[in-house]
């Protein structure tokens, strides 16, 4: 699909990771990058070393997040494509020495990874959906969530996050089938353990006992598998409505 000067990918958590190594993919296909986090000293070093644009953002904040799209909206810009890899993994047992799942930190992940993925998207349609379509198949643009295999195979501690996962994964097919008639399509993927900084500072035992458990490629994902997946997403308009599992082929064990 050829993009115009003026139309943005937004990346949601594009300071470091998964996030920043799309970010440099979409750049490569001309579009103008706008890259999201919540430390402003961060962003700033993310985007004068990307040549993206950096707008401050709580993704759990409703207010935080409409100030971002709004901004991306600005200046004549076009929003085509929005990429939402942010979120946190809290180990929490539903009972830990006695007593019950902390309910805050239940509150936040949701928060956080589930109602910041629903905020993205709705914010993000409503942009989108007043495109010119473009292409042979007049598409308008493109949602893509990032879900998480734990969704599927969730651990011991991942109660909350699994929860949140899962919930962006039961939003995608019908989030797509709301979107049709826009032009707008959405995907999700659902990445396994992948080298980054929040993998990284994960006990190096756990990371050897998951390691462990994938069939092949046997070692974590990179940031580059993850953004090329994205690109090919937004290259073929075919997927539509899918949850992608990148994985290696792994199914987690309980422990």
């Amino acid at each position: 699909m050829n993009y115009k000067l003026n139309d943005v990918a937004l990346i949601v958590g594009g300071t470091s990771g998964l996030g920043k190594q799309t970010a440099k993919i979409l750049l490569d296909l001309g579009l103008n990058v706008v890259i999201t986090g919540r430390c402003k000293q961060k962003g700033k070093n993310a985007s004068e070393e990307l040549g993206a644009t950096f707008c401050q953002m709580d993704v759990g904040n409703y207010q935080s997040v409409k100030n971002c799209f709004e901004t991306a909206g600005n200046n004549h810009l076009t929003l085509r494509i929005m990429v939402n890899c942010a979120g946190f993994s809290p180990a929490k047992r539903i009972i830990s020495k006695g007593q019950a799942h902390d309910a805050k930190l239940f509150t936040e992940v949701i928060n956080t990874n589930l109602l910041g993925a629903l905020y993205c998207a709705s914010l993000a349609a409503a942009l989108i959906a007043k495109n010119d379509p473009i292409g042979p198949d007049q598409e308008r643009g493109i949602i893509i969530n990032t879900s998480s295999t734990a969704a599927f195979d969730g651990q011991v501690g991942q109660v909350a996050y699994a929860a949140s996962k899962g919930g962006i994964n039961a939003m995608t097919l019908p989030m797509a089938r709301d979107l049709a008639s826009h032009g707008i399509r959405v995907c999700t993927i659902a990445p396994g353990l992948f080298d980054t900084p929040l993998v990284s500072a994960l006990d190096r035992k756990i990371k050897k006992s998951v390691q462990d458990q994938i069939p092949f490629p046997r070692r974590f994902g990179t940031p580059d598998e993850f953004a090329r997946t994205v690109k090919h997403i937004v290259e073929n308009t075919m997927l539509n409505g899918e949850i992608i599992r990148l994985d290696g082929g792994l199914r987690m064990s309980a422990n």
